[in-house]
């Protein structure tokens, strides 16, 4: 069974622009609430990362805006660890809390940095690894 975080949400008034529907740069924040839900479920937080000798910078953002985020509107903010080996890739979905219609969907890539040497890693740290027993 995947990795999955969900977050509920509703569209609050300062994300929307001029067109009454949410800004597109907004999506960003939106997919970080759900990556940090996952990342939580598996106690690797970003104070978990640091401690743990390893920044993981987004390298990647792939986001399909396929229907407008409304005002108001429910959403469910949902996470899937997809590749963890090598990379942490991480897809999203957002969709209407009522119709679960999806509205949105993307995908981000991270990338273990060696906080000391600042040396990128080809292979996941072990401590990922260790994170991960129990879920995948």
């Amino acid at each position: 069974m995947p990795l999955t975080a969900r977050v509920d949400w509703i569209v609050p008034f300062h994300d929307i622009d001029s067109m009454e529907v949410c800004w597109h740069g907004h999506y960003v924040r939106y997919l970080e609430l759900a990556r940090t839900a996952l990342l939580q479920r598996i106690d690797y937080d970003y104070p978990q990362m640091r401690a743990s000798g390893y920044a993981w910078p987004v390298i990647e953002l792939f986001i399909r805006y396929a229907q407008p985020l409304m005002y108001q509107q429910r959403l469910h903010l949902d996470a899937r660890l997809v590749e963890w080996e090598n990379r942490l890739k991480i897809a999203y979905e957002i969709r209407d809390a009522a119709t679960q219609k999806r509205l949105t969907h993307g995908h981000t890539v991270q990338v273990a940095v060696d906080m000391k040497t600042r040396e990128m890693c080809f292979v996941s740290p072990d401590v990922l690894r260790e994170k991960l027993k129990g879920y995948l």
